[in-house]
């Protein structure tokens, strides 16, 4: 990028043209521990690998309408092992993904309880990093219930937790998400607190938790506002996702976040903490995370299927080296 370019907010939204701030960051490999892949294109697959993504992890969530069968939570949990995995791998990036009974789902009882029955049947799979994302939505008596039945399921199979924290009255929210983990005596470097804001930081950095952030055009924190968080908290159990969604999100957030602190200063060592680093670090506690995996995933060879299919459309050529998987 050139010098005499700054980046501004506008550069950094989702669908912006100006891709220069990749200059910025070339060279650097990027993490995004909460990106919601099944809701994305390959486009976006291309375009976080082009701007150095390398690994991601997937949280189960809610997919923007009810589900009304265990079928239907057994297939998702499925997509997510299989073929997503997949998928990623397809364009250079390694996939893992946590498994869990969302908070808002957590209010059809019923349907919850059924869940909880299968979920020991997936988060043992390989390359399950942690359980999550649980936590509160509304804040209700079934929420708190069915993420207190989930935090002994992480304690049991010795798996990191992923917190969501509520939207709405998120403080207070977030307070009782790491009272009720203290109560069921979990160490507090095994949970990650995911969308933190300014409101919520220092209590979750006090509390010796780990704080991510969720960087969301126009709502939650953005990325002039992570930067001052950086800036004021170092990088200490600090770590950046795009979470990118079914939503108005950018899947580019981490990598266009790093170029802004760049920009403005921070040190190369102290974007790798909180763009990379440190999602390994907390994640990796599950057994599951090796650098060496994102070396190897480079081997791409999009002629393979899975379940018979593949990623090609239209009598496009399969690449099979490790250097550009931009299909042309």
């Amino acid at each position: 990028m050139c010098c005499s370019h700054n980046i501004t907010e506008k550069d950094l939204q989702p669908g912006a043209q100006d891709t220069s701030y990749l200059g910025r960051i070339k060279g650097m490999q990027f993490f995004d521990p909460h990106v919601h892949m099944t809701s994305r294109t390959t486009d976006d697959y291309e375009a976080m690998a082009d701007a150095g993504v390398v690994a991601l992890i997937e949280p189960a969530f809610w997919l923007g309408q009810p589900r009304t069968g265990i079928d239907t939570f057994r297939d998702y949990y499925s997509s997510l092992i299989g073929w997503e995995r997949f998928r990623s791998s397809q364009f250079g990036i390694k996939h893992y993904c946590t498994i869990g009974l969302n908070s808002r789902e957590a209010n059809n009882e019923p349907l919850a309880e059924q869940v909880m029955e299968i979920l020991p049947l997936f988060i043992y799979k390989e390359g399950v990093v942690g359980v999550g994302e649980i936590g509160f939505d509304d804040q209700t008596a079934a929420e708190e219930k069915y993420y207190r039945l989930q935090l002994e399921l992480a304690k049991e199979a010795g798996l990191p937790v992923q917190i969501h924290t509520p939207h709405r009255d998120k403080k207070r929210g977030t307070t009782r998400s790491m009272d009720i983990a203290l109560e069921h005596k979990l160490d507090p470097a095994m949970v990650i607190v995911d969308h933190n804001n300014e409101e919520t930081v220092k209590e979750v950095l006090d509390r010796g938790f780990w704080a991510a952030f969720t960087i969301y055009p126009f709502t939650k924190m953005g990325n002039e506002r992570m930067v001052d968080i950086v800036k004021q908290y170092g990088t200490e159990r600090i770590m950046v996702n795009s979470a990118a969604d079914w939503g108005i999100s950018d899947p580019l957030a981490v990598p266009k976040t790093a170029a802004l602190m760049k920009e403005q200063g921070i040190s190369d060592d102290a974007i790798r903490m909180v763009t990379y680093q440190n999602a390994i670090t907390a994640f990796g506690q599950s057994g599951q995370i090796s650098e060496a995996d994102f070396i190897a995933v480079k081997e791409i060879d999009q002629s393979q299927k899975f379940s018979g299919n593949t990623i090609l459309r239209g009598g496009q050529q399969p690449r099979m080296d490790k250097d550009s998987i931009i299909i042309r």
